[in-house]
């Protein structure tokens, strides 16, 4: 254990003693920096989100600058970034305006002690380490997260840090999502984010957005994304319900992993990496990035101090708009089967997870599996939800029917005995009376007649019937509703959406499902 003191000059009668047990903490270090995901958060601007890390080998105590833009002082002397310097009782570190000063080395049988706090409670979150027991833990379901940080990663995303109050810790497998539930304009409106934190640092949960039109063609463009980016502030209040979503490497345990992103879909690819990074897990990453221009890659600063901390994790980017003068040495060009097989050459051995645009996804997988990748190792999720439409099925093929020759009624029995041919009374056709298909939203009182291309979500948003949706892809099973009667086909959806009992008593998700005739609706 390690005693400090923590004090600022502008305050030196005011000081905190912190005893940290490093053997009981992650990689046995405690983070230093203004992140309140740190263990010892220090908030002022002078100090970076991530600024340093007291480590400790064999019960000896080391501080690391890990590459803040300010720097650090050793007893006054400016620390080397990403080297080791041996602590002992007495010396002093400074960050910023804050000073840290160990004052004992050792006695295992020591608390954390609190004199006169430097920060607010609101400033400071204790040392996950210390009584985990006493937290609860969220695992699903919706509860009640304040935002406590904005980041902001490029000109237009930025990332949403939320905490609980009380605290909780954030238990979700890496990449899985989460949904939103915020009121816009008077009215409530769902949406679900992938997390792109990681379950290994439980104390605050984080998305990720940019300015992107929301998933549903019913609501004005950027309606969500615009939204967060324009109106939440640090103490916003909201809901959160999750996890969900199957898109995870917890599911896949392999030795080695190949992430492809795309955009902003990097961010499901984050918090597995953070994961796997973090639990010291014994698997080799390469992550692949595309993004449009240098100015766009996102975490592009935490890709590459990852990079240098895990010998086992590689990024790769590629920029597709690279113009001379921005000064990018990296990959340029869209991603294609020969840029694969060029910068991972044992890409056969992993196993992929690609999330990002449509378009962008549909090229990676055609190029993938035109290297004759076995696709039972290859997954992907569409990052953001998209309107689902009902392939249409093929038009069955009508037989050839000869047609009969009609003969006149002027047409004499002389001509038709020296033609040969018989005499046919015309048939009528009967009509063939088509299936009658149509959606009854009973609570609502509205019958919809409908081709059944559209789903029964986009038939209620089309006629004013308010059903609660997010990411309409059959995912998050928010839009899940009690159908009475009447046939639907449902098409792809999580198995967790839609529990089996759910199933048996008539529920449907009415973002994927199509009706089939005529179908009675509880909404």
């Amino acid at each position: 254990m390690i005693h400090l003191r923590l004090s600022s000059p502008q305050n030196p009668d005011d000081f905190q003693d912190l005893a940290l047990r490093l053997e009981t903490m992650i990689d046995r270090k405690c983070t230093i920096g203004r992140s309140p995901t740190t263990t010892v958060v220090l908030d002022s601007q002078e100090v970076s989100r991530l600024h340093g890390e007291i480590v400790e080998r064999n019960g000896n105590y080391y501080f690391i600058d890990t590459g803040s833009s300010g720097g650090s002082l050793w007893n006054d002397v400016a620390v080397i970034a990403h080297q080791e310097h041996p602590l002992k009782s007495g010396d002093l570190l400074s960050l910023g305006s804050f000073t840290l000063k160990v004052t004992q080395i050792g006695d295992p049988d020591a608390v954390t002690m609190v004199k006169a706090p430097v920060l607010t409670p609101a400033q400071y979150m204790p040392v996950s380490a210390i009584a985990p027991a006493e937290f609860t833990r969220w695992q699903k379901g919706e509860i009640a997260v304040n935002c406590a940080e904005i980041i902001d990663e490029t000109e237009d995303v930025k990332t949403f840090r939320f905490v609980a109050e009380p605290p909780v810790l954030f238990s979700y497998k890496p990449g899985q999502f989460a949904t939103l539930t915020l009121e816009i304009n008077g009215e409530e409106v769902l949406r679900s984010y992938s997390i792109s934190s990681t379950p290994s640092r439980p104390h605050s949960l984080e998305i990720t957005v940019k300015r992107v039109p929301p998933p549903s063609p019913y609501h004005p463009p950027g309606l969500v994304s615009n939204w967060l980016h324009d109106n939440m502030k640090v103490g916003t209040k909201l809901q959160i319900s999750g996890p969900l979503g199957k898109f995870t490497c917890f599911q896949y345990p392999s030795r080695k992993l190949l992430f492809i992103s795309g955009g902003s879909g990097i961010t499901p690819m984050m918090g597995m990496s953070r994961w796997v990074c973090d639990t010291v897990a014994n698997c080799d990453i390469v992550f692949f990035h595309s993004a449009r221009t240098p100015a766009d890659i996102i975490y592009h600063q935490e890709l590459t101090l990852l990079s240098a901390r895990h010998k086992n994790f590689r990024p790769l980017v590629t920029v597709t708009q690279w113009k001379s003068g921005q000064g990018w040495l990296g990959l340029t060009g869209r991603l294609n089967a020969n840029m694969v097989k060029l910068t991972i050459p044992d890409f056969m051995e992993r196993t992929i997870f690609v999330c990002g645009p449509a378009a962008f996804m549909e090229a990676a997988k055609e190029s993938i599996a035109s290297l004759g990748f076995p696709m039972e190792n290859y997954h992907e999720e569409s990052f953001g939800g998209s309107k689902v439409k009902q392939k249409a099925a093929p038009t069955p093929a009508t037989p050839a029917i000869e047609t009969p020759q009609i003969v006149p009624a002027s047409y004499g029995l002389r001509q038709l005995l020296r033609s040969g041919e018989p005499a046919v009374t015309p048939a009528v056709t009967p009509a063939v009376s088509a299936v009658k298909i149509a959606v009854v939203f009973k609570k609502s009182d509205r019958h919809v007649d409908t081709d059944g291309e559209d789903s029964i979500l986009d038939l209620a948003d089309q006629n004013g019937v308010k059903i609660r949706s997010s990411c309409r892809s059959g995912n998050c099973g928010t839009c899940k509703k009690k159908k009475f009667s009447g046939n639907v086909k449902m098409g792809d959806f999580d198995s967790e959406a839609l529990e089996p009992s759910e199933q048996n008593e008539g529920y449907i998700l009415t973002c994927v499902a199509f009706p089939q005739d005529l179908v009675t609706m509880d909404a």
